[in-house]
C-alpha cells in the first residue's frame, strides 16, 4: 500500500472519467488535483462535478508540477503520443487499455519510459482483482492439475444502446479484440503465462451501426474494424486457448473464461469486473464449488461499484515507492501484441509468432 500522497492528474474527461474518480476515492493517498482535456469546458464541468480543484487543457496538465502521476483516459488512437508527451513532462503515467493501437507504438512508449526514468503502467487492471487472483491461486496450487486448455468468450458490449457516441469502438483501436480483448487476454496471461503464437479469422458484421442511446450525439456509425473474431492462442507453457471476441453476439449462454486441467475445471466471471465468484469442479465432483476470494474485494458484486476503476493506478503508486509493479508496460505490451496478432493472423491466414514475452506478475495474495 502506498505510504505517501500521490497527486493525480487525469487527461480526458469522457465517459469513463467518473469511474476513475469513484475508484480512486477508495485510496486517500491518491488525490486528484487536476483535469485536462482539449475541450476545456468539458474539463471544467468534470472538475466541478467531482470537486477537483483545477482544470484546463492538455498542455496545462503536462506543465503542472504538482501532478506526479498522470492517468491517461484519451481514446486509444491518441495513447502513444500522449503517453510519450506525459513521460517527457516528468510524469509517471497510467494509461487506459490498450497501451497503444500498434506494437510499434507500444514499444515507443516503453522506450520513452526508459529514457525518462518514469514508470508506465497500463490497463487492464482487473487481473489485480479478487476473481483473477483467486483463479491464479487455484491454478498455482494445482487445484485442476496441469492446465491443458482455456476458453474465453466475449459477447456484445451493446455500446450503441448506452454510449452517446461509440464510434471509436468501431474504428482503429476499437472493435471487440482491442476494446474487450485486453481484459480476457490479461487474465489468461496472468494465470497461464505468456502467449507464444496466435492463429485467427475475423470479419465485419454489420458495416453500419444504429445508435439508440437516449443521449446519443450521433445516429449511425460506420464500422471500419472487424467486429467478430475467433482465435487460437498457444501459450509458451503448451496450454491451448480458444477465444471468440464479438460485437455481433448479442445473447449467449457461453461462459466468460474457463481453464481446463488434468484434474478439473475453473470458471471465471466477467473479466471486465474485478470481483465475482470463481468456481471449481474437480473430475468426478457432483457439483461446482465457489472458491474463497484470495484477496479483498474491490467493489460489491452486482452493484455499480463493479464498474469503477483505479486499482492499477494504486499499483503504479506503490511501484513508485519501490513496491512490485504488476500492471506494468511490459505486461501490457505483450497483451497488445497478442491482440494485434489476431488481426495479423486473420489477414495473412497463417499463425503469428510473438516477439514479446513477459513474466507473470507477482500475485497479490500471500502464498
Amino acid at each position: 500500500m502506498a505510504k505517501q500522497t500521490h497527486r493525480i492528474g487525469i487527461l480526458g474527461s469522457g465517459n469513463i472519467f467518473g469511474r476513475y474518480v469513484t475508484g480512486l476515492a477508495r485510496f486517500p493517498e491518491l488525490r486528484i488535483v487536476r483535469v485536462g482535456d482539449i475541450d476545456v469546458d468539458r474539463a471544467k464541468q468534470a472538475a466541478e462535478e467531482h470537486s477537483v480543484p483545477a482544470w484546463g487543457d492538455d498542455a496545462e496538465l503536462y506543465a503542472d508540477d504538482t501532478v506526479d502521476i498522470l492517468v491517461n483516459l484519451t481514446p486509444p488512437v491518441h495513447h502513444a503520443r500522449t503517453v510519450v508527451t506525459a513521460l517527457e513532462a516528468g510524469k509517471h503515467v497510467y494509461v487506459e487499455k490498450p497501451l497503444a493501437t500498434t506494437v510499434e507504438e507500444g514499444r515507443s512508449t516503453l522506450a520513452a519510459a526508459a529514457r525518462t526514468g518514469r514508470l508506465l503502467g497500463s490497463a487492464p487492471d482487473t487481473f489485480l482483482g479478487s476473481a483473477s487472483q483467486t483463479l491464479r491461486k487455484a491454478v498455482d496450487s494445482g487445484a485442476i492439475g496441469d492446465p491443458i486448455g482455456a476458453s474465453a468468450f466475449i459477447g456484445h458490449s451493446k455500446a450503441e444502446t448506452w454510449h452517446p457516441n461509440p464510434a471509436f469502438l468501431f474504428q482503429e483501436g476499437g472493435g471487440p479484440v482491442m476494446d474487450m480483448g485486453p481484459y480476457y487476454v490479461a487474465i489468461l496471461v496472468n494465470a497461464l503465462g505468456p502467449v507464444r503464437s496466435v492463429a485467427a479469422a475475423s470479419r465485419i458484421g454489420a458495416p453500419l451501426r444504429t445508435v439508440t442511446a437516449p443521449e446519443r450525439t450521433v445516429d449511425t456509425i460506420e464500422v471500419t474494424v472487424p467486429t467478430h473474431a475467433a482465435a487460437v492462442l498457444t501459450f509458451a507453457s503448451g496450454v491451448i486457448g480458444t477465444t471468440q471476441m464479438s460485437f455481433d453476439v448479442w445473447d449467449t449462454d457461453l461462459p466468460a473464461v474457463e481453464i481446463y486441467g488434468t484434474e478439473g475445471t475453473l470458471s471465471l466471471p466477467n473479466p471486465n469486473h474485478f470481483d465475482g465468484d470463481v468456481r471449481l469442479r474437480r473430475h468426478g465432483a457432483a457439483d461446482w464449488t465457489v472458491l474463497e476470494p484470495a484477496v479483498e474485494l474491490f467493489g460489491a458484486v452486482g452493484t455499480r461499484e463493479q464498474a469503477r476503476r483505479g486499482l492499477g493506478v494504486r499499483d503504479l503508486a506503490n511501484a513508485v515507492e519501490g513496491g512490485p509493479h504488476r500492471a506494468d508496460a511490459t505486461f501490457a505490451l505483450h497483451v497488445l501484441e497478442a491482440l494485434c496478432a489476431v488481426e495479423d493472423a486473420s489477414r495473412s491466414g497463417r499463425a503469428v509468432h510473438l516477439d514479446t514475452t513477459c513474466e507473470r506478475p507477482e500475485p497479490r495474495y500471500s502464498a
